[in-house]
């Protein structure tokens, strides 16, 4: 089964390695892609695939897909020391979600100013990195916009 996995913010795509964080650079967790968010001013994460919140902080999520997928939102580099601040829940664990819907309002420039990478790692948990294809590596994207693609 093919799955298609959106951009939770905009910005621009970089590889995986690029993340200052060798958990997320050394695909610890899984494949996947980053956003380097643009734009200032408060933003909206979206789910990056239909499915249900299985994990969620303030600063990162995990919606599964029916098919037991995970994916991986992280909002920012060591932005659990800021302790929720800043971040703005619109959604519950446990709640069923579409792709492309709001989840965490949050500030990339806030998160720059306390210190930290505005940087999102969004993850393919637990995949092989042969599963993923169409990597929009370098790319300029819009929440929603398809950045990679999940092969079961």
């Amino acid at each position: 089964m093919t799955l298609a996995v959106q951009s939770p913010v905009a910005g621009k795509t970089v590889p995986m390695s690029e993340v200052p964080d060798p958990v997320f650079a050394q695909a610890m967790v899984g494949p996947g892609l980053a956003v380097q968010p643009s734009g200032e001013g408060r933003q909206t994460a979206v789910a990056p695939v239909d499915g249900t919140v299985v994990t969620l902080h303030p600063h990162a999520f995990v919606v599964q897909g029916e098919d037991g997928r995970g994916v991986l939102v992280h909002l920012g580099i060591d932005t659990v020391k800021q302790k929720g601040e800043g971040f703005t829940l619109h959604v519950v664990k446990g709640e069923e979600v579409r792709a492309g819907q709001p989840l965490v309002e949050w500030d990339p420039s806030e998160v720059a100013k306390a210190g930290y990478s505005p940087i999102v790692p969004v993850v393919a948990l637990d995949a092989n990195p042969d599963a993923l294809s169409a990597l929009l590596t370098g790319a300029d994207v819009a929440p929603g916009d398809a950045i990679f693609v999940w092969e079961d």
